[in-house]
């Protein structure tokens, strides 16, 4: 039985639709022409970088000494409490230049805002923020590595990108030789695993495309 297109072809689509349809991954990325591998990734990593161990001991206090005292039932709540610390120590230590709700468009089906965009002169990261439905969030984050594929003039073989809702983060990326989108099995958790989360995320930041693979 041969599946009808999910897409409608008269419809526009931002990346937060994509949030929301209920097909599942792979036959969404499907549509682009790309096929999804869950896997174990192998991310950049940090060989020894000091200012970024001090900078996390720092950050993880002050996360763990606000927690008790803030309810994070709400989107908002996390995005301010939990991931914009990490990004705004992010650029501290990488220098990496950061724009909040930036919107770039493709097509009608690739257009939309990114949460956070960091980039340098060789790599760029974005980072999707989600309330509590990490799957899905992976979904829209995979679409959103696709457009930034056709959009940006960045040589980098792979792109990547994390999911967060605040506690738990996801790292996907995007291989641009193989169009092929890479969700890692692993996820990582605030604050007890921050420092194994920053060093990747500061080591996407800073590694040479000759470096990883790339």
């Amino acid at each position: 039985m041969v599946r009808g297109p999910i897409l409608d072809p008269d419809r526009s689509y931002t990346f937060s639709n994509y949030f929301d349809l209920s097909a599942e991954p792979d036959e969404i990325l499907a549509e682009f022409g790309c096929s999804l591998q869950r896997q174990a990734l192998e991310l950049p990593s940090l060989d020894d970088r000091p200012e970024s161990l001090a900078t996390v001991a720092d950050l993880k206090a002050s996360l763990e000494r606000r927690l008790p005292l803030v309810s994070l039932t709400s989107e908002a709540a996390r995005r301010e409490v939990l991931i914009a610390p990490v990004v705004l120590a992010l650029i501290d230590c990488t220098q990496a230049q950061l724009r909040i709700e930036y919107s770039i468009s493709v097509s009608d089906r690739l257009k939309g805002s990114l949460d956070y965009y960091l980039q340098n002169q060789q790599n760029l990261l974005i980072i999707e923020a989600k309330n509590a439905d990490l799957d899905r969030g992976f979904t829209q984050l995979a679409v959103e590595l696709i457009a930034l594929d056709q959009w940006t003039a960045s040589e980098a073989q792979r792109l990547y990108g994390a999911v967060s809702t605040g506690n738990i983060w996801q790292f996907g990326c995007f291989d641009r030789a193989q169009q092929q989108i890479i969700q890692d099995l692993n996820l990582y958790r605030v604050p007890a695993d921050l420092a194994d989360l920053f060093q990747h995320l500061v080591a996407i930041l800073t590694h040479s495309p000759s470096e990883s693979g790339e």
